[in-house]
Order: structure tokens, then sequence, then C-alpha cells
């Protein structure tokens, strides 16, 4: 679900529009729970931890998250969903101290279904940031996470297997060849072209197009293969975190990246101004770090909802097509949203609330 939009658009909350929903004011009242999509199992895990347990918001974020793994949210969550190009699944994901911005990430990871305690294992037990591939996995098991673990499912291979008899289509690859089948990919350069104008003249079949003749990638890019949740918890002290988890972009390039371990991209915490959680076509957002941008924005002075629009039009004004979403929360619990190219849903729980509640941004 990518259409080719003919002008950009943004989807806000405004207190001038017709929308039941406008920038909710929390008057510092926390613990307060927000994550991305409608993911209320998540929160209300988060929550529970939180509010209940009297957790920290790290250790919050991490229950809430991981609840999201274990229950494979929208199959694009934790092991099993997204299958890369040679069918295997890898994870992401990230946790932020938003008190002493320490960063813990992991991304491709192999073998490891606990990507965000993984994470967690990296700010707490190394110096580092982020660490990747086979080498994250080698590290999260000796530091006593479950594994190595098949993170492959019956769903994921099925749909791998449909791809494939699909000739690969839709794929991430561009100007390359063969850009309508399986690879070996080859660069589409001047010789290229020449076989090709010879096949041709002989007459064989041409090849096919490159994808930027091609225009179908505008079909891989949609709710249920760019999800990712993105948490924030402001605990009972008023510290604050936040956390990511992905299995990232449904047939991606092997050894792919997205925004979800990036720190600023998909998500960011500073207890002094707040925190940010994004979801969407990662490869074009982490580009931009949104969240870092709505953190900055709110600590010069800008409302929540005036910080997420900014963020996501900043994006929208190099990218018209592109699709996206955040969600901006000042340490007061005041919360609000900004999207663009689909419409956009997030949950929220806090003291005032008897359960999780579903905001939904619209175009």
């Amino acid at each position: 679900m990518a259409p080719k939009l003919a002008s950009f658009f943004f989807c806000l909350l405004s207190i001038s529009s017709a929308l039941e929903l406008v920038e909710v004011h929390g008057s510092g009242i926390y613990p307060i729970v927000v994550s991305t999509w409608s993911f209320r199992e998540a929160v209300r895990a988060a929550w529970k931890s939180v509010n209940d347990y009297g957790s920290s918001a790290v250790d919050a974020v991490i229950d809430g998250c991981s609840a999201c793994e274990e229950l494979r949210c929208d199959g694009t969550v934790g092991p099993g969903g997204s299958p890369d190009e040679n069918g295997e699944t890898t994870l992401d994901a990230l946790v932020m101290d938003g008190t002493t911005m320490e960063v813990g990430a992991v991304a491709a990871m192999r073998y490891v279904k606990d990507a965000i305690n993984a994470a967690k294992l990296v700010m707490d037990h190394t110096e580092h940031t982020l660490l990747v591939g086979e080498k994250a996995s080698i590290f999260a098991i000796s530091m006593g996470l479950p594994g190595p673990t098949n993170l492959s499912s019956a769903e994921s291979i099925e749909k791998w297997v449909k791809w494939k008899e699909n000739n690969c289509l839709p794929n991430f690859r561009k100007n390359v060849i063969p850009a309508k089948s399986c690879g070996p990919y080859h660069l589409y350069d001047h010789a290229s072209s020449v076989i090709e104008s010879s096949c041709k003249l002989a007459g064989g079949e041409s090849s096919e197009k490159t994808w930027y003749e091609d225009g179908n990638q505008a079909n891989i890019i949609g709710y249920h293969n760019h999800d990712t949740i993105s948490m924030a918890v402001i605990d009972k002290m008023g510290h604050i975190a936040v956390g990511t988890s992905t299995n990232g972009a449904t047939f991606k390039v092997p050894g792919r990246v997205g925004d979800g371990p990036i720190a600023g991209s998909a998500a960011y915490a500073d207890d002094e101004v707040g925190a940010c959680g994004a979801t969407g076509d990662g490869d074009i957002m982490m580009r931009f770090l949104p969240c870092y941008q709505v953190i900055e924005s709110m600590r010069q002075g800008m409302t929540p909802r005036h910080a997420a629009v900014d963020a996501i039009s900043r994006i929208a004004r190099k990218y018209p097509d592109f699709v996206g979403a955040v969600f901006a929360l000042d340490k007061d619990g005041v919360h609000a949203g900004a999207c663009h190219g689909w419409m956009f849903q997030y949950s929220v729980r806090n003291s005032t609330m008897k359960d999780v509640q579903v905001f939904t941004v619209v175009p």
C-alpha cells in the first residue's frame, strides 16, 4: 500500500479540524505508556510493569516490546515474519534511557528471538551502542539469552515461497537486471544495454525493465511489511525511556538495517524534553532522524503536535511519496501524532484511562 501521490499530504491532529482527536494534554500525569499502532497488549504489559510493579521506564519498555515480540505483532515484530530475499528472518531492536542518554541496539540479528532484551544487554554490559549480524547473536547468547533459534516460521516460509513463485516481485532492487525475475542481479550499465539490443535484433526476448523504468516498487511498502513497535514510557519518577523492535522490511536485501535500531530515527528520549516514536519507510525516514528532530523542536518550545508535523513535513518535502508517521510525547504527558501517505494509529495508557486508548490520525 503506497500509491504514487500526485502531491504530498500529511496527517495531523488539529484543533481546527473535523477530527474528534486533538493534541492530548497530560498535565503532568504519569506514568504513561505510548506506542505506535494499536498494539494494545504490548501497552498493557508495559503499563502493568510501570504502574503496578513500579518498574523503571527502561524496564517497562523492555516488558512492553517483549510482549509484542512474543505476540508477533502484525507479523512485523519478533521472530516468524518478514523474510528477506533468502527467506531468513532477522531482527532489529533498540532501547534508550532518557536519563543517562545510553543506547543499546542490535541489527540484522540472527538466531536470537529476544531482540529487545539483546539490545538492553548491549546497553548494560558494553560501552558500545550497536551490535550487528551474527556477532550480535553470539554476544546475546553468551550473555544468557536462548539460542541459536530458527527465526523463520511456517508462515514466513510460505510467504517467501509464494514471492519466489511470483518472480521475486516486488523487491527492493533498483537499476539492476533482471528487474522482473529473481537474481542473481547485475548492474544496469551500457554493456548490458548492448546485450539487450543484440537480443532484440536476434529475435530473442528483451530483458526486463529496470525498477526506475517500471515503477512497481510502489507496491512493496504498506502496513503489514513496514510496521515497527516504537514505545515510550514515563515512569512514576518522571524518567523517560524508549524502545523499538522489528523484523524489518519484507523481502529486504539480506543485510539491510532499517530505522528501528538507529537512535533518533525510530525512537529518541530525553528526560528534559520528552520522547518520540516513528514507523514507516525506514530507508527514507532514517535519512532525516525524525525523532531527534521532534525532541529538538520541543526543546525549542514547539508543542508535540507542531513538532510531529514539522518532522514529517521535512521528509515529505524531499520525498512526497513516502509513507511514515511519528508520535511525540512531552515530559508532562502531552502527546500527538502526524503521518504522511497512510492512516496512523498510536496507543496510550495513563492513570486517567481505564484501559488502553487508540488514537487515530487520518489524512
